[in-house]
């Protein structure tokens, strides 16, 4: 049995948010960048803005060229991952060798927890109080002989995933609430491509709820509508709490939408 295929058999070992683990990655690491490689990074919806925004492109044109759709396992919701590079490593675009991560100011979620993996997707306040993080054991990793003392709370913290776990929390909410229905409570496939929307395609669903008749039926006040028109975060949490009203018929969607968008 080779290293790849002892990691494989390890079952992961329950970390909570004070557990204890040693852990630096920089350019003077053997195995700098690799982890980079053969890599399957789901997308959140903070990624996608922070992402498009830093390369100047729309949330359709950063869709278009660096993701790929998919159908999230046990949900029947789309998602997206990053589509690596057509070369024999299966790069992520933006690491280059020698260099590292090129947008490492905003990177993916998942990026950012590794050595770390999350087993749940929830992060609501007091649903977990303990969490629940594993080590992602990669075999060619050296990070974990380097000198870098953290709790998994301080890696979270230095890392920025704690407030990223935050602005995504409705989000990762939607995706499990729907993990729990029976499997033959099928989502239609019009509010499959608006869970599509809201998630990924900000630019488009603003569009949606600025030029066609959406404010005309639900009525949202003014200081909201001023808010989520500048604030790409704003109208991300207004368009998941709108879509949690739509999707699991809450009652109130005008006012939860816009108390979304005050937090």
């Amino acid at each position: 049995m080779n290293d790849a295929e002892k990691t494989a058999c390890i079952s992961p070992v329950r970390l909570g948010y004070s557990s204890q683990f040693k852990f630096k990655c920089h350019p003077g690491v053997s195995c700098f960048t690799q982890c980079c490689r053969g890599i399957n990074i789901i997308l959140t919806p903070f990624d996608i803005i922070q992402m498009k925004n830093r390369l100047g492109l729309s949330s359709r044109e950063f869709l278009a060229i660096y993701t790929e759709p998919h159908m999230l396992e046990k949900t029947d919701l789309p998602m997206v991952t990053l589509k690596l590079l057509d070369d024999e490593r299966e790069s992520c675009p933006f690491v280059k060798d020698g260099e590292g991560c090129i947008i490492y100011e905003d990177r993916p979620t998942s990026c950012r927890y590794y050595p770390l993996g999350t087993a749940t997707l929830q992060h609501k306040e007091g649903a977990d109080d303990e969490g629940f993080f594993f080590f992602i054991n990669e075999p060619h990793c050296k990070g974990f002989e380097e000198d870098g003392d953290w709790t998994v709370a301080e890696w979270r913290e230095d890392q920025g995933v704690d407030l990223r776990d935050e602005i995504n929390r409705e989000w990762t909410d939607l995706v499990v609430r729907k993990r729990s229905f029976p499997p033959n409570i099928k989502l239609t496939e019009k509010a499959k491509k608006m869970f599509f929307l809201v998630s990924y395609d900000i630019d488009k669903f603003k569009e949606f709820v600025f030029e066609s008749s959406f404010l005309k039926r639900i009525d949202v006040d003014g200081a909201t509508v001023e808010k989520i028109k500048q604030d790409e975060i704003a109208l991300l949490k207004f368009g998941l709490e709108w879509l949690k009203a739509v999707l699991f018929k809450e009652t109130d969607p005008e006012q939860q939408a816009s108390n979304a968008a005050d937090r």
